[in-house]
């Protein structure tokens, strides 16, 4: 068997979502929202597969959600795309983000990463052969220097993979951190490989950058948004890709060899769903933000130190402020002794571990949140 993927352990969301489902735990582990997402969008891909066409789509996707992409970020992002050139569509933004890294690495190339770290990321650059190079971030800001920058990259980097709104930090980066990751993927010719899916889930009205609209890195940047996010179906595996023509044909390449296509009448919805108006976005966000006041406001109470969120459906708490050194050892009595699931966010690292964070998912609906902070009362040893 590959020794990779063999010799890979049992992921921390598996094993927590276990014990969550044996204990009978709520379960604030696994990030996906309680509310079944916007009922116009879920119609017309019920519509679409009972009246429209369900053969093989384009491998690029159908020109109506190609079109729809490149119309929603130029529209959000103040960027003009070429929908038959510069856009594609994935089954996921996982999948994209394997057909990125393919498409750009090759045996010993080194690609830049940002810990606490999306899981996938690793095994997929060591799988192409790549040699990942670790930044590591720190609570409470989750911040990077140049000084950082200067550590990792080198005439060997050719790619960085940067996750903005970043899982599991809830940090949304703001203009300088991302200009002064753009000028060193300029310097030393790197792609950025921009996993972007949480751009809509952000708060406190801050804007999301995307790296797309830094002018010196729009012939290097590979954009991967998620309809799943941006409508709260997070089983609908719909990825959104946008980058220059010279990338994305290879992109495509590598897409054709993973799943090809994508189911259409996902398409269909996804491309009604990219034109909705601004409204529909504005109410999504306030959505989750009440959500997540909500809980934080909760967790305070139970005495938890609350370590601020930006962004994404998660916010975490300090469990070293109160005494606690094993966030995996922590976790684990949670939900044996409390019956809430949590995650470990040392789960997210490679080297250099932070182990005094845990990560809570307040995309769930009001009873869910309460059931949760009733039995996490009690939970910090005094």
């Amino acid at each position: 068997m590959n020794r990779l993927f063999a010799n890979l352990p049992t992921t921390i969301f598996e094993v927590m979502s276990s014990l969550a489902r044996e204990k009978q735990a709520v379960n604030l582990g696994q990030g996906f929202p309680d509310d079944p997402g916007p009922e116009d969008v879920r119609r017309k891909a019920a519509d679409a597969v009972l009246n429209g066409y369900n053969q093989y789509p384009s491998m690029m996707g159908l020109p109506e959600l190609r079109g729809a992409i490149a119309e929603h970020y130029g529209r959000f992002h103040g960027v003009k795309i070429d929908a038959a050139t510069e856009t594609m569509v994935t089954s996921g933004a996982t999948e994209a983000i394997a057909g990125a890294i393919l498409a750009t690495v090759e045996p010993g190339d080194e690609v830049v990463l940002f810990q606490p770290t999306y899981d996938a990321y690793l095994p997929l650059v060591e799988r192409a052969g790549g040699v990942a190079r670790f930044v590591t971030l720190r609570p409470p800001r989750w911040t990077f220097t140049e000084a950082d920058l200067d550590a990792v990259f080198n005439e060997r980097t050719r790619a960085v993979i940067f996750n903005n709104p970043l899982n599991p930090s809830g940090i949304v980066y703001e203009r300088a951190q991302v200009e002064l990751l753009a000028r060193y993927c300029a310097r030393f010719n790197a792609i950025a490989i921009c996993d972007e899916v949480w751009e809509h889930v952000i708060f406190d009205g801050r804007p999301h950058v995307s790296m797309l609209s830094i002018p010196s890195m729009r012939e290097r940047t590979i954009k991967i948004g998620s309809a799943g996010k941006i409508f709260s179906l997070t089983g609908w595996k719909v990825g959104l890709v946008v980058a220059a023509p010279d990338i994305m044909r290879v992109i495509a390449k590598s897409h054709q060899f993973l799943t090809f296509t994508t189911p259409p009448n996902l398409q269909v919805a996804v491309a009604y769903g990219l034109g909705k108006d601004e409204d529909y976005f504005a109410r999504m966000k306030a959505g989750f933000q009440r959500s997540r006041d909500r809980f934080c406001e909760g967790l305070v109470a139970c005495g938890f130190p609350v370590i601020a969120s930006d962004g994404t459906y998660f916010v975490n708490v300090d469990i070293g402020a109160i005494g606690e050194t094993d966030d995996v050892a922590f976790c684990r009595r949670l939900v044996e002794e409390h019956g809430v699931a949590a995650i470990p966010v040392s789960a997210f690292y490679a080297e250099n571990h932070v182990r005094t964070v845990v990560r809570f998912c307040f995309a769930k609906n009001d009873a869910t949140l309460d059931a949760g902070l009733e039995r996490l009362r009690g939970a910090i040893r005094r």
